[in-house]
């Protein structure tokens, strides 16, 4: 006869009665050295029945939620703009490497972006020329979600480390107002030149996107927020976002797909959710 959840959960005879502390996190089979076989089993399938539930969780605040906030770069497009404008410029493999340690975490946000920003030195005709010439290019499902979110009355917005010049023509896209765009301003000389960023926008450092967050549910009531995307600093606005759904769509993230708990390699595993309302 097949074991139901109550029996999944329930203590071996070696444990009942005793006080137990149960750690939710995964389980390393291989270290550890549980007293008996029963017990092994028994802690695995708690940490199996915790992740389905917070997996069900994360559903159910992406079902009701009352605004969505995507990342842009290797989410929304399929691309990471930086690395693009990179290449654009000639320059493409230094800043690569320094956009793969920033979204993995292994440095932060605002070092990188200004390492990065100081090898680029793009000019205002250069970047308006990547767009012309080499526009950002969406993941597939995106417009249909974003569409089938708004038809819902649904809040969504554009939260990016990348540039807003890039990511206000992906708005324009998807049909999303360019007030409902948060990314970092690139500054120019009047000649055109590059004369830096604006270090002052929240996007700029590491924790700035859950900064953001917390600024759109005072300013518009909110009380169920999802982020969703595909790196660390997407992971990190997890809270204040009510729950945080990784993508891997474009580009998988090992830390962020094993930290979060629901992770999509595609949107139509979105829309199929939305579906069930």
């Amino acid at each position: 006869m097949a074991s139901s959840a109550r029996d999944l959960l329930r203590p071996p005879n070696c444990l009942r009665g005793k006080a137990i502390h149960v750690d939710l996190r995964p389980v390393d089979l291989r270290r550890s050295r549980p007293t008996a076989f029963g017990e092994c089993c028994w802690l695995a399938n708690v940490h199996t029945a915790s992740t389905m539930a917070n997996s069900a969780e994360t559903k159910e605040i992406f079902r009701n939620a009352d605004a969505v906030c995507f990342d842009v770069d290797s989410t929304v497009i399929k691309e990471e703009g930086i690395d693009e404008l990179a290449k654009f410029c000639g320059v493409g493999d230094a800043v690569t490497e320094m956009t793969r340690k920033a979204m993995g975490g292994s440095m932060t946000f605002k070092t990188a972006l200004i390492e990065r920003l100081a090898i680029i030195r793009s000019s205002r005709e250069q970047v308006n020329k990547l767009i012309t010439d080499h526009p950002p290019q969406l993941t597939a499902g995106i417009k249909e979600l974003v569409g089938s979110l708004q038809q819902r009355n649904v809040k969504v917005f554009l939260i990016s480390g990348g540039f807003r010049c890039i990511v206000e023509h992906v708005a324009s896209q998807l049909d999303i107002p360019l007030h409902h765009v948060y990314a970092n301003r690139l500054k120019f000389y009047f000649n055109g030149e590059y004369a830096g960023f604006d270090e002052t926008q929240p996007t700029a450092e590491s924790g700035g996107k859950g900064r953001v967050i917390s600024m759109l549910k005072e300013l518009y009531g909110l009380e169920k927020v999802v982020m969703i995307g595909d790196g660390a600093t997407d992971l990190e606005a997890c809270p204040p976002a009510n729950a945080f759904i990784g993508f891997g769509g474009n580009v998988v993230r090992q830390q962020v797909k094993e930290r979060c708990l629901w992770y999509v390699t595609s949107f139509g595993e979105l829309l199929k959710e939305l579906e069930k309302i």
